[in-house]
C-alpha cells in the first residue's frame, strides 16, 4: 500500500506545554528541520539565543502570529506577523522574544547540498527534565531507541551514560561515556558538575576517561 501522499496538522494541536510544537517530528518530515515556538505572555523568550555552527544549517523563521523581536547578530528586527528572517550564516547568533501574547515563530532548518538528519536538542529537551525528577529508566529507553536516530549522537551517548549511572548499569555507563567524548571531548569538562555521574566517580575508570593530558 502506497504511504499516505500528505498530512495536515494544527500547530496548536502540536503545542506541548513550552510552547514548542515538533512538526517535523510529529509528521516525519525528513528533507528538513521545521518546528514552531509560541508565547502566551509578551517579553517570553521564544527562539533562545543560539547559532547553527554545529550543524551547518541555515534557518529561516516566520511569524505566523502575533509580534516578534529577533536579535540576529548586532541587529535587533522588530517583526509582526508575516515577516520572514531569513540567516544564512550558521554562526551568527540569533534569538526571539514575544512582543505581543500568542505569538508563533516557525523556524526551518537545513544544511545546503547536504542530506538532512535531524539533530539530538529533539529527544535532550523531553530526557533531560526525565533525568532531573529522577526518572532514569524512561529516560534510557527513550535515549535508546533515539540512539541511531540523530546526525549529533554524542549527546545522546552522554545523557544515556548519565541515565545508566544511577540505574547502576555501570559497564554501559563507561562504554556509551567514553563514545560521546571520543565524538566530542569538550563534554568531559562538564562531567565534575554533574551529579548523574555521581555513582561512577569512585571508579578508577573514571579518572582514566576524563584525564586530560
Amino acid at each position: 500500500m502506497a504511504a499516505q501522499a500528505y498530512h495536515t496538522a494544527r500547530i496548536g494541536d502540536l503545542e506541548r506545554d513550552d510552547g514548542w510544537a515538533p512538526i517535523r517530528a510529529a509528521l516525519d518530515v525528513r528533507a528538513f528541520g521545521v518546528n514552531a515556538w509560541t508565547a502566551h505572555e509578551a517579553g517570553t523568550t521564544l527562539i533562545p539565543p543560539h547559532d547553527e555552527a554545529p550543524s551547518g544549517h541555515e534557518e529561516l523563521f516566520v511569524v505566523t502570529a502575533g509580534h516578534a523581536r529577533f536579535t540576529v547578530g548586532e541587529d535587533e528586527i522588530d517583526s509582526p506577523a508575516g515577516e520572514v528572517v531569513f540567516v544564512r550564516d550558521p554562526a551568527v547568533s540569533r534569538a526571539a522574544v514575544a512582543v505581543e501574547a500568542d505569538t508563533t515563530v516557525v523556524s526551518v532548518g537545513a544544511t545546503a547540498g547536504r542530506a538532512f538528519r535531524p539533530r539530538s536538542w529533539e529527544v535532550n529537551r523531553d530526557v533531560i527534565p526525565l533525568l532531573d525528577a529522577g526518572r532514569h529508566a524512561e529516560a534510557r529507553e527513550i535515549l535508546l531507541e533515539a540512539l541511531e536516530r540523530y546526525e549529533d549522537r554524542e549527546t545522546v551517548l552522554y545523557n544515556l551514560a548519565c541515565a545508566e549511572a544511577q540505574l547502576g548499569q555501570t559497564d554501559a555507563a563507561f562504554r556509551h561515556l567514553g563514545e560521546a567524548f571520543r565524538l566530542r571531548p569538550a563534554l568531559a569538562d562538564h562531567v565534575d558538575e554533574d551529579p548523574d555521574l555521581e555513582p561512577l566517580r569512585a571508579d578508577p575508570r573514571f579518572a582514566e576517561l576524563t584525564r586530560t593530558e
